[in-house]
Order: structure tokens, then C-alpha cells, then sequence
């Protein structure tokens, strides 16, 4: 029995969604590296089916824009490439999503009968929080479902090297709501569907939303130990 905490286990412990990011920049070469680190996720048959498409500069903000601009025109039109949750989600998850919710709304000073605040937080997720990166996450469509769990890791190996270089990140799956503008803007193959998007940079921590503590499951309450 270890008496130390392993320095990866404090890397997953601290690392923590941050919803607003400071005006400072990260260098191309530090996200090639997080990137080249990630690829060592584990997939099905090694088949790595992740693509990642990574917008700074004149293009972040041209996308960035963009996809503000069609949010506003017809927010009910924008369809996820698919289905985030199961209508209706049912018990216990409904309740953890609403108290993350409302926890979130009153970080943000926004309830949930704050239409317009609601707009701008969305808003701000399609600016990635002002992160200076964006990835944009796209996979093959052809391929089935058990994928996503090979995604799943590549992502979480995104976030722990991010961190361990003291950068933060979001992992966006509101990103798929604008899987037409993105195949039009990064010129995508119909093949290709968008799975997600995730902001990086240098997390903004004076941002009430950011100094959220979240409350996760005791060990207890999802393993069975059989023996």
C-alpha cells in the first residue's frame, strides 16, 4: 500500500472544467506537445480513430464569430450530431444535473429562469471562454459506438498533460451543435462527424465559476468488490 500519492493521481484530482480564461497566450509548440503525448491513449485495435483540428489566432476568432452569429439567428435549429442525454433523463441523473446546474447558474449569477443570461453563457461557450486555443474533435461516423470509449481516453489524456503544464482546459460537447458551420469552415468530409470541442489555456481563477468544489461519489456508492 502506498503511503504517497502518486503525482498522476494529484494531476486527476486537481484537474477541474474551467469556464473562463486569462488573456495570455500558449505556444503552438506546447499544445503539439500535449497532443503528441495524448496519442498514447489506449483504442480498440489501436484503430486511434480521433482527428483534432486546433484554431488560434485569425481563425479561432473567424469561427468563433461565426458560430456566435448562427447561435443568435436560430438557436432551436442547432441539432447535436448526437444525443447528449436521453429525453427524459431519469433518476439519479437528473438530479445530479440539475444541482450541477443550479450550482453553476448561481457561480455565474445567472438562475435558470434567466433566459437571456443563459443565451450569453452559451455564447461564451461558442468563444471557448476566450481561451486563446480551441480544438475541434472529429471522428470517422462509420465507426460504431464503442469509439467514443476510445475517445473518452484520448480526452482525459488531452486534460492531464494540459495540466501538468499548468495549463486548464474545457471539454465541450456543445461544439456538435455546430457540426454544419464546422464542416463548412475546416472544409470536413461528410464522413467525418464532430464530436466535440475543448477550450485551453490559463484559467481565469478569480472567475467565481472557476473556484466551484464539485461533489463526486464515494468509492463505496459505484464499485462491488467480489472476491
Amino acid at each position: 500500500m502506498t503511503t504517497t500519492s502518486p503525482f498522476v493521481d494529484d494531476l486527476i484530482r486537481d484537474r477541474r472544467t474551467k469556464r473562463g480564461f486569462l488573456d495570455r497566450p500558449v505556444s503552438i509548440d506546447t499544445v503539439k506537445e500535449i497532443l503528441s503525448a495524448a496519442k498514447y491513449a489506449p483504442s480498440s485495435s489501436n484503430s486511434q480513430p480521433w482527428r483534432c483540428y486546433v484554431l488560434t489566432g485569425e481563425t479561432r476568432q473567424r469561427i468563433t464569430a461565426s458560430a456566435v452569429e448562427a447561435y443568435r439567428a436560430s438557436p432551436e435549429s442547432l441539432a447535436p450530431e448526437y444525443p447528449f442525454f436521453p429525453q427524459p433523463l431519469h433518476e439519479p441523473y437528473i438530479t445530479r444535473f440539475n444541482s450541477f446546474r443550479g450550482m453553476l447558474g448561481d457561480a455565474q449569477g445567472c438562475c435558470r429562469t434567466d433566459k437571456e443570461g443563459r443565451r450569453r453563457d452559451v455564447e461564451r461557450q461558442f468563444l471557448f471562454f476566450d481561451a486563446p486555443v480551441g480544438i475541434i474533435f472529429t471522428m470517422d461516423r462509420r465507426l460504431e459506438w464503442a469509439s467514443f470509449l476510445c475517445y473518452g481516453c484520448f480526452l482525459q489524456n488531452i486534460m492531464l498533460a494540459a495540466k501538468g503544464r499548468g495549463l486548464d482546459t474545457c471539454p465541450q460537447q456543445i461544439w456538435a451543435l455546430q457540426h454544419q458551420l464546422l464542416r463548412a469552415e475546416l472544409n470536413l468530409p461528410e464522413d467525418q462527424m464532430i464530436v466535440a470541442g475543448m477550450s485551453l489555456g490559463w484559467a481565469d481563477n478569480s472567475l467565481p465559476e472557476n473556484q466551484m468544489s464539485i461533489g463526486k461519489l464515494q468509492l463505496e456508492e459505484f464499485t462491488t468488490f467480489l472476491s
